[in-house]
């Protein structure tokens, strides 16, 4: 028998010292200033998410249980238990295809270890902007490294990455905030390992997508709280050959890419932003197509045909027949994405409405556009799966092509600190007022220097 004093040698274990050993002074001053952008990016979408029915039925399932009520709830006014907090804060970080995206991994962390190091932080109080930034870190980096190990094939086997990594995540994030030392951050892995869950299935139209985000945050949180308590996980939940997280959920267990590095190379600097309210891997053929139409000066009504070559992770995520079965599926389409781009130049919130993703004209438009796994995206592997070669034909038989390697908002192809402020301001814009919006980008960019956060909490509460 294991004793759980003493963690097995392992890669859990290295993630665990890690995280129980971090400190900020580790972390080099570019990834924290880059971070605080992230922060920005996560508090906004959390803020829109918070307006949106699959959030407010959370809230109001979680009200309705009762509790002590010890965290906020972002841009609601409301105060819940800590676990239910968390997961409706992380349920509208996901809310609307608008979070981070940290490509190897296919993991959004910015809506599970932001509303998590927050409300943590509330429930045991007294952290400072430095505690806040490090959790957040140890977060990142375990969940992107986790679940770069598992790669595309957990997403092909039909799991989705954010419902199934993102309890690390949110393990990491509370585990450090709650000063856990190493044996008990990896009972807090093992345990929130144990709990992660959400198939893909849901992209075709279910609210319980979202939920996937709030569950893994709030699964990862109680993780900690049991392991501070004495509970015990599974002490090589990473690398276990049965029953473990990369055996069970990939099928291929690449220990290296978990741990080599760790500490020296961040991933959380490898993590870029969305500029479309859709499924990240459909971006760099949104961009194709708004790349041909501008250069060339087309109009929807010009084009005859469009094509998209892709890779083979993107055609089974995002070319499936679209039939308007919901706002979440009209944001992992392909042919929804490509038709807005055409008729609206853009595939932003507004594209996103019940009358939108119905819209006869786009529907319409949509015979128009074809979509195929293209040999020379695909032989690139899993680092290119993101790629689109695009093919636009117009109905004077001109024909026009774009390929897009990286896509804009990849740290290959980012998106500049302006224009992710721009987005924030967009959307915490249409929730706070223009005064409130300023007031939280001053905080966020002041964190590494604040001795509090409950300025922060307080102006995205709503209280």
């Amino acid at each position: 028998m294991k004793n759980p004093e003493s963690p097995a040698p392992g890669t859990s274990a290295q993630l665990a010292a890690f995280i129980a050993d971090l400190k900020f002074d580790d972390i080099p001053k570019d990834i924290v200033e880059g971070l605080k952008l992230n922060i920005l990016d996560g508090i906004g979408c959390c803020l829109v998410g918070a307006t949106l029915p699959w959030t407010r039925m959370c809230a109001d399932m979680v009200m309705a249980d009762g509790g002590a009520p010890m965290a906020s709830v972002i841009g609601m006014g409301r105060t819940a238990p800590l676990s239910g907090a968390v997961l409706i804060n992380a349920t509208a970080g996901h809310a609307f295809e608008l979070d981070d995206i940290h490509r190897d991994s296919i993991l959004h962390p910015n809506s599970i270890a932001v509303p998590v190091a927050l409300n943590t932080s509330e429930y045991l109080g007294g952290a400072s902007g430095q505690d806040i930034l490090t959790a957040i870190v140890a977060g990142y980096e375990t969940g992107t490294r986790i679940g770069a190990a598992a790669g595309t094939d957990l997403l092909l086997r039909g799991f989705h990455p954010q419902g199934v990594i993102g309890p690390f995540t949110a393990a990491a994030t509370a585990a450090w905030l709650m000063k856990l030392d190493a044996a008990q951050t990896l009972n807090a892995l093992g345990i929130a390992g144990s709990l992660g869950s959400g198939l893909m299935a849901a992209q075709e139209g279910a609210m319980v997508k979202r939920l996937h985000s709030g569950h893994a945050a709030e699964a990862g949180v109680r993780g900690a709280l049991l392991a501070r308590r004495g509970f015990t996980g599974i002490s090589d939940v990473v690398e276990a050959g049965y029953g473990g997280f990369l055996a069970a959920f990939s099928g291929k267990v690449e220990l290296g890419r978990v741990t080599d590095g760790l500490g020296e190379k961040w991933e959380t600097a490898s993590t870029g932003f969305k500029p479309h309210a859709t499924v990240t891997s459909i971006h760099a053929a949104l961009n194709a197509l708004g790349l041909i139409m501008s250069a060339h000066d087309l109009s929807a009504g010009d084009i005859a045909e469009i094509h998209a070559g892709i890779s083979k992770p993107t055609h089974v995520h995002c070319a499936w027949p679209y039939a308007a079965q919901g706002i979440t599926a009209a944001q992992m389409n392909i042919y929804y994405g490509l038709a807005t781009i055409a008729l609206r130049g853009r595939a932003f919130v507004d594209a996103f409405t019940e009358d939108a993703i119905r819209d006869p004209q786009t529907l319409a438009f949509m015979d128009k556009i074809s979509a195929g796994i293209d040999p020379e995206i695909e032989g690139r592997g899993p680092a290119f799966r993101h790629m689109a070669r695009v093919r636009v034909t117009t109905n004077d038989g001109r024909t026009f092509e774009e390929t897009v390697v990286h896509r804009k908002g990849s740290p290959d192809n980012p998106m500049s600190a302006d224009e992710v402020e721009t987005k924030y301001r967009a959307l915490a814009g249409s929730v706070l007022s223009e005064k409130d919006t300023a007031r939280v980008r001053e905080l966020v960019f002041g964190l590494d220097t604040a001795g509090e956060v409950e300025s922060l909490i307080t102006a995205i509460s709503g209280r």
